[in-house]
């Protein structure tokens, strides 16, 4: 069965990283997602396009064209962290082992080498025991909010799935993620001129300011439990008692009781100045994603593969979400089985070279092998 050597891999894979895909920007993003459906329709698979919605780009699925029932799905996003201008801040080019590109390592690196070995199975006339359905989505990166019901669906009708993030710590598998919730705390206050009538105003980025200390407070590192303010606004002018203000909150957990537990504990704060009123918005993102047996099980397999390949595939547990959060307690999900590298969402954003090749015959040996 031909296998494409790691030159080639590059060349289209770095035909991908040339076209800059943000989340937020539907012309880009669009451009990619059409990109990967020609090709994916070209390597023979049948593609159905899922309309982008509320301003975000398209999803889509491909389907291999043999098999029915439970199948094993192939989860994939395209959209990147980069805006436009990020193939200037991080030119495509190859250092040694290190090729560089906005989005090369989270995640279009993945998606690539899922798409040749599932094409070279095509090309070679060889069909897997389970069908193969690919669902690539292009709002992952913003917590997938149009493309969540499409990933709970098509993971009710898997009997696995494998999830094309980077890989970890030096070629790591991922086997656990902690879950996310993200939440919007906003201040009403009451607006004064600042010099003339200060004593009539009330700060609504003073609030703000006050309950970011109660929020911060709820950082437990010890259940593995934190609660970080990443964003904070407000106010209208320098000489304006601010009558609005606003924080945005990122809690990651261990468990589902603890993130039942602490959004309900965010939704309950009350102001300290009883002058001002407070609006809290949003919830639970993602679920915690947790190293189960049938997760061990499949985690064991793709080991075995691995070295029957030449490497050694170990497993970790992370702090960041993904699709696959959604996923694991639905059916058995290994995450993490894209390409090695580095510097996700940095300007430094790169791959090794060397991993492209084995990383694709892991994936194309779990496409066999999996029943």
């Amino acid at each position: 069965m031909q296998t494409p050597d790691a030159e080639a891999f590059l060349a289209g894979l770095n035909e991908w990283v040339a076209i800059e895909s943000k989340t937020d920007e539907p012309a880009s993003i669009g451009a990619m997602m059409s990109r990967a459906m020609a090709e994916f329709r070209a390597a023979g698979l049948h593609v159905t396009e899922v309309p982008g919605t509320d301003g975000f780009g398209p999803h889509f699925h491909a389907v291999s064209p043999w098999g029915e029932g439970p199948g094993l799905l192939i989860l994939c996003h395209l959209d990147t962290v980069h805006p436009t201008g990020g193939l200037v801040r991080n030119p495509i080019r190859v250092e040694g082992d290190h090729a560089y590109g906005p989005g090369i390592y989270d995640m279009k690196g993945g998606v690539y080498i899922a798409l040749t070995a599932i094409r070279t199975l095509i090309e070679a006339g060889r069909q897997t025991p389970l069908p193969v359905r690919f669902l690539v989505v292009s709002d992952e990166e913003v917590g997938s909010p149009t493309s969540q019901a499409h990933i709970v669906t098509a993971a009710e009708n898997a009997a696995y799935v494998l999830v094309t993030e980077p890989a970890r710590d030096g070629g790591c598998c991922v086997t656990g993620r902690k879950g996310v919730a993200r939440m919007k705390i906003a201040a009403h206050g009451r607006p004064a001129h600042s010099g003339a009538q200060h004593q009539n105003g009330i700060s609504a980025i003073r609030e703000i300011a006050r309950q970011v200390e109660r929020l911060e407070a709820m950082t437990d590192y010890e259940r593995g439990v934190t609660v970080n303010i990443g964003l904070i606004g407000g106010g209208s002018g320098a000489n304006v008692v601010p009558e609005h203000a606003w924080a945005e909150i990122d809690i990651r957990m261990l468990t589902p009781a603890d993130g039942e537990t602490v959004v309900r504990e965010v939704r309950a704060l009350e102001p300290v100045n009883p002058g001002v009123s407070l609006e809290v918005t949003g919830g639970m993102n993602r679920p915690p994603y947790q190293k189960t047996n049938s997760v061990a099980a499949l985690y064991d397999h793709a080991r075995g593969l691995a070295a029957e390949i030449g490497f050694e595939l170990g497993d970790t547990f992370t702090g960041g979400g993904s699709d696959g959060n959604f996923t694991a307690s639905i059916a058995p999900t290994l995450d993490g089985l894209g390409v090695d590298g580095a510097g996700a969402h940095t300007s430094e954003e790169h791959i090794y070279v060397s991993s492209l090749v084995p990383r694709m015959l892991l994936l194309r040996r779990l496409m066999e092998t999996l029943r």
